[in-house]
């Protein structure tokens, strides 16, 4: 699997996790100089707390996308 935005590779895997179809990618396959944390936060009964990061390319600014 692999996590693409603006041309660049974010992320690339071959194990990542599924949750509800969505491709969750280990922390070790992520490109962590694409991404900056955000204040967005959700809360799930059964998964927890989310964090959510904006992408960041050129630029240009995807936020809360991952």
């Amino acid at each position: 699997m692999k996590a693409t935005w603006n041309g660049v590779v974010l992320a690339e895997s071959e194990e990542t996790v599924v949750v509800e179809g969505h491709h969750y990618f280990p922390p070790a396959s992520i490109n962590e100089s694409y991404f900056r944390p955000s204040e967005q936060h959700t809360v799930c009964g059964w998964k927890g707390q989310a964090s959510y990061y904006n992408i960041v390319v050129d630029g240009e600014e995807n936020a809360g996308a991952a």
